[in-house]
C-alpha cells in the first residue's frame, strides 16, 4: 500500500518535491490555502523570471547565509539539473548577459507554472485548493479546513513573510510558535534601505540609477546597480548585502556601506587619469575621464567636502569608497524576501521536525537568506528535490 503524503502549500518548494516523489511509493496530496498555486511565484516573474543562476555550483552555494546549511541540497540538485529538468517538461531555458537563467524568449511565468503543473497531473498528483492548515489536532495530525488528516508524512512549505498579496504572510508562524517548535521572527531581505538624503540631491536625483558599482558592507562585496529613491537604495548592488546590513543595525542602530564608483580601476589608476586629465575643472574630469554620471558626480558634490572634492588624492579614495548610512529597511511587505520562521536548529539535515517525526518544512518557511538573480528560486528547488529523495531512499529501506 502507498503512504501517505501531504505537502501543506504550493509554492515552488512543494511542486518541486511532488514532482520528485515515487508516485510508486506515495500517494501526494498537495494542499494550497489560495484558489491556484504558485502566486509569487508568478508575481516573482513580473520583474524579469530570473528561473537560477548559472555561476559554477561552488560559487553559488557561497551566495547563500548561512551558506552550509543548504549545502547538501544545492550541490544535490544544481542549477545545471534544474535547467535540464526544466527542459524535460518542456521550459527550455537560456543564460543572459547578467549569467542569470530565464525561460527561453516567449515563455512566460504562467507557461512555465502549467508545464509542472501538467507534470504533476500526468504523475497522478492530487492538488485540493482553497484547503487551509490551521493547526494539529493531540494526535499530531494536520488540521486542514478544520479537519484532521491521516498522513504518514507532512511536508509543511508555507513560505516566508512576504508579499502578503500572495497569501505567502507568515501567519502560520504563531501556530507553529504555540506547538514548542523553536522560530524566529520575520524579518526583511532582499529590500530597499532607508538614507536620510539631503533635499537638495534627492529632489534631483529621485529614480535616477548608479549603473556598474560595487557597494561593500562588512568586508563584503555586491556588484551592480542601484535606484535612488526618495526612501533610500534598492537594487541588486544592495539586495545581497542584506544579511550585513541587518546585523550592523541591530548592532549599532545604523548599518554603514561604500560604494566603488569605478570597481574595474584601481585607486592608482583613478588618482592618475585625474591628475593626467587635460580637463583643468574636476567635474569634466569626472566626467570625461571617469565617465561617472551625473548623479555620481553630484553625490560627491553633495557629501563630499569642497577641500575633500579638489584634492586629487581624496577625490579618489571617495570616488573608490564613498560612505553612506543606512538608518533602516523597508517593511517586511516591501522587501522581495524574508529571513526567519523556522529555526534551523528545529529541524534535521534532512528538514525533518525534531519535535514531530515524520514531519518536514521546506522552502522559505525555514531560517536562511540569499540575494535575488534565481538563488532565492534554486534553493527552493533544491530543497524539495533533496526531501523528496531523502523519502524516496527511506521507504527503500
Amino acid at each position: 500500500m502507498k503512504k501517505q503524503v501531504a505537502v501543506i502549500g504550493g509554492g515552488p518548494s512543494a511542486l518541486l518535491l511532488a514532482s520528485f516523489l515515487d508516485a510508486n511509493k506515495f500517494a501526494i496530496t498537495i494542499y494550497e490555502k489560495n484558489k491556484t498555486s504558485g502566486r509569487k511565484f508568478l508575481v516573482a516573474g513580473k520583474g524579469g523570471f530570473n528561473l537560477t543562476h548559472s555561476e559554477p555550483i561552488e560559487q553559488l552555494v557561497k551566495r547563500y547565509t548561512p551558506n552550509d546549511f543548504l549545502e547538501n541540497a544545492l550541490t544535490n540538485f544544481t542549477n545545471i539539473y534544474f535547467r535540464n529538468w526544466l527542459e524535460g517538461i518542456g521550459i527550455p531555458t537560456y543564460i543572459g548577459s547578467s549569467k542569470r537563467v530565464y525561460p527561453e524568449e516567449g515563455i512566460k511565468p504562467i507557461q512555465v507554472l502549467n508545464a509542472i503543473l501538467k507534470a504533476l497531473k500526468e504523475k497522478g498528483i492530487t492538488i485540493k485548493y482553497e484547503h487551509a492548515f490551521s493547526d494539529w489536532d493531540q494526535h499530531n495530525n494536520p488540521i486542514i479546513n478544520n479537519k484532521p488528516i491521516q498522513t504518514d508524512y507532512t511536508v509543511f512549505s508555507l513560505g516566508g513573510g512576504s508579499w502578503k498579496i500572495t497569501g505567502s504572510d507568515g501567519s502560520w508562524l504563531d501556530t507553529f510558535t504555540k506547538k514548542g517548535i523553536k522560530t524566529k521572527l520575520f524579518e526583511a531581505s532582499n529590500c530597499a534601505n532607508q538614507i536620510d538624503w539631503k533635499t537638495n540631491f534627492i529632489q534631483k536625483h529621485e529614480g535616477t540609477p548608479l549603473k556598474n558599482i560595487a557597494i561593500y558592507c562588512d568586508d563584503n562585496v555586491q556588484k551592480g546597480e542601484v535606484v535612488i529613491t526618495k526612501f533610500g537604495l534598492e537594487g541588486n548592488a544592495i539586495y545581497g548585502l542584506s544579511p550585513q546590513i541587518r546585523e550592523e543595525l541591530k548592532t549599532v542602530s545604523k548599518a554603514t556601506i561604500f560604494i566603488d564608483f569605478k570597481p574595474s580601476l584601481t585607486l592608482e589608476k583613478v588618482n592618475s587619469k585625474i591628475i593626467s586629465s587635460i580637463y583643468k575643472n574636476t567635474t569634466q574630469i569626472l566626467k570625461k575621464e571617469l565617465k561617472l554620471s551625473t548623479s555620481q558626480i553630484d553625490l560627491l558634490k553633495t557629501y563630499v567636502s569642497k577641500e575633500s572634492y579638489l584634492n586629487t588624492e581624496l577625490l579618489s579614495e571617495k570616488i573608490k569608497k564613498f560612505p553612506l548610512e543606512i538608518l533602516d529597511t523597508a517593511t517586511i511587505d516591501e522587501s522581495i524576501s524574508t529571513v526567519g520562521g523556522i529555526d534551523r536548529n528545529a529541524i534535521s539535515k534532512n528538514f525533518e521536525l525534531k519535535k514531530i517525526p515524520n514531519q518536514f518544512c521546506i522552502g522559505e518557511m525555514l531560517d536562511w537568506d540569499a540575494p535575488t538573480g534565481g538563488y532565492l528560486l534554486q534553493a527552493c528547488a533544491s530543497i524539495g528535490v533533496y526531501l523528496a529523495k531523502f523519502l524516496n531512499n527511506k521507504e527503500n529501506l
